[in-house]
C-alpha cells in the first residue's frame, strides 16, 4: 500500500480511537445533570479511563517490542468504543467507573502498536507522523460534538450509538493489516539500532506528562468552567471542548511544518513557554475572550505532541514501541491522575483556584527541556 494512503487510513483509524478520549470529558456535564455527581465524582470516571491505561501501556509497549501485533488494532478500537458505548445505561457508578477503565484498556492496548506501525509507514518522516497525530486530534475534536448530538437529544440511553466510530474505525484497518510487507514486519524494522540515551527519554516523558496535566485540567473541567466564566450554559462549554480539541489538531500540523524549518527541540521549548502565557488567559481572562486563549493554549500544548513522539523514539531507537507508548499513551493518560484532586480542590475552594496551578505546568516543561538536545545518529 501506498505511503501516504496507508498513513491515511492509520490518521482516520487513530481519530476513531481518540474520540474516546475525548467523549469521557465530553459526558462528564450530562453526567453531572442527569446524576447530580460533584466534581470529584465526574472526575473519579477521568481517573478510571485513565489509571489502567496509565499501568498497562508499558506492558503493551514492551509487547509491541518484541512482537508485532497488528491485529491490536482493530481489537483495541473495538474495546475503546464498548466500555464507553455501554457507560450511560446504568446509573451504577461503580459500574461506570468498570466501563471508562474498560474504555482505558482498550486505548492503552492501541496507541504503543499504532505508533510502532505509524513510525514504519512514515518511514522517518515528522511530516507523516503529523498528519498521524492529526487524526487522534480530530477525534478528541469530534468527540464533544458526537456526544452532544447523540447525548442531549435523547440522554445517556442512547451512549450505545457512541459504538459507531469505533465499528468505523475497526474496519478502516483491515486494508492495512492485509498489506503486503506492512505492519507485519518485525517490530524493530522502523528504526535503526543506535545508542540510546535514557536520560533524555526520561526527561522528554516527565516534560509530556506536566503537559498532559494541563490538558486533562481543561478538557475535564473547561465545560463547566466556561459557562461560569461567560454566563453561558451548556453549548458553551461544548463550544469550548471543540475549540480546545481544534486548537490541538491545527497545532500538530503546525509542529510538523515548524519541525521541517528548525530543530524539533527549539519548536518543543518555543510551545511550552507560549502555553504559559495562554493558559493563564484561560484561567484569569473572563467572558468571550477565554475562547481566544482557549485555542492558543492547544496550539501551544499540541505543536510539540507528534514531534515528542519521534524525539522519544530516536531516544530509544531500539524500542519504538515503548518509546511510543509512553509518550502517545502513558504520559498523556497519567495526567489524568490528577484530575480527583483538581476536582477536590474545586469541590473545597472554587474551580478557579483549583485550576491555577495549571499555569505553572508548562514552565516546568520548558525547564525540563531546557538543556534536551537532539538525538545523536546511530
Amino acid at each position: 500500500m501506498p505511503k501516504n494512503k496507508t498513513i491515511i487510513m492509520l490518521s482516520a483509524g487513530h481519530a476513531c480511537v481518540d474520540v474516546y478520549q475525548g467523549a469521557v470529558a465530553a459526558l462528564l456535564p450530562f453526567l453531572v445533570a442527569e446524576r447530580a455527581y460533584t466534581y470529584a465524582a465526574a472526575s473519579g470516571i477521568v481517573l478510571a479511563a485513565s489509571l489502567l491505561s496509565s499501568v498497562a501501556q508499558p506492558l503493551f509497549g514492551a509487547l509491541t517490542d518484541r512482537w508485532a501485533l497488528p491485529w491490536l488494532l482493530p481489537v483495541s478500537t473495538l474495546l475503546a468504543g464498548l466500555g464507553m458505548a455501554l457507560s450511560g445505561l446504568s446509573g451504577s457508578y461503580p459500574l461506570t467507573l468498570a466501563l471508562a477503565a474498560v474504555s482505558g484498556i482498550g486505548i492503552a492496548a492501541y496507541h504503543p502498536e499504532s505508533a510502532r506501525v505509524a513510525r514504519i509507514a512514515s518511514e522517518g518522516s515528522h511530516t507523516a507522523m503529523g498528519w498521524f497525530s492529526l487524526g487522534g486530534n480530530l477525534g478528541f475534536a469530534a468527540a464533544p460534538l458526537l456526544v452532544a448530538a447523540v447525548v442531549a437529544v435523547g440522554g445517556l440511553r442512547l451512549t450505545p450509538l457512541l459504538a459507531v466510530p469505533a465499528l468505523v474505525g475497526s474496519l478502516l484497518y483491515l486494508p492495512v493489516l492485509r498489506a503486503p510487507g506492512g505492519p507485519a514486519r518485525p517490530a524493530g524494522g522502523a528504526s535503526p539500532a543506535g545508542r540510546e540515551d535514557m536520560v533524555s527519554f526520561v526527561r522528554l516523558s516527565l516534560a509530556v506528562t506536566c503537559r498532559s496535566v494541563v490538558f486533562a485540567g481543561l478538557s475535564t473541567f473547561g465545560a463547566l468552567y466556561v459557562p461560569a466564566r461567560t454566563g453561558g450554559g451548556t453549548a458553551a462549554g461544548t463550544a469550548a471542548l471543540s475549540v480546545l480539541y481544534l486548537g490541538g489538531a491545527a497545532g500538530t500540523v503546525l509542529g510538523g511544518r515548524l519541525a521541517d524549518r528548525w530543530d524539533r527541540v527549539r519548536v518543543v521549548r518555543v510551545s511550552y513557554l507560549v502555553s504559559v502565557a495562554a493558559v493563564a488567559g484561560v484561567v484569569f481572562v473572563p467572558g468571550p475572550m477565554i475562547y481566544l486563549f482557549t485555542a492558543l493554549a492547544c496550539l501551544g500544548l499540541y505543536v510539540p505532541f507528534s514531534l515528542q513522539v519521534t524525539l522519544a523514539q530516536d531516544y530509544l531507537p531500539a524500542r519504538v514501541g515503548t518509546a511510543g507508548g509512553v509518550t502517545l499513551g502513558l504520559a498523556v493518560s497519567v495526567g489524568g491522575l490528577s484530575v480527583p484532586l483538581i476536582g477536590a480542590v474545586a469541590d473545597a475552594t472554587s474551580l478557579q483556584a483549583a485550576l491555577t496551578p495549571l499555569v505553572a505546568m508548562p514552565a516546568l516543561s520548558w525547564l525540563l527541556l531546557r538543556t534536551l538536545r537532539e538525538p545523536a545518529g546511530p
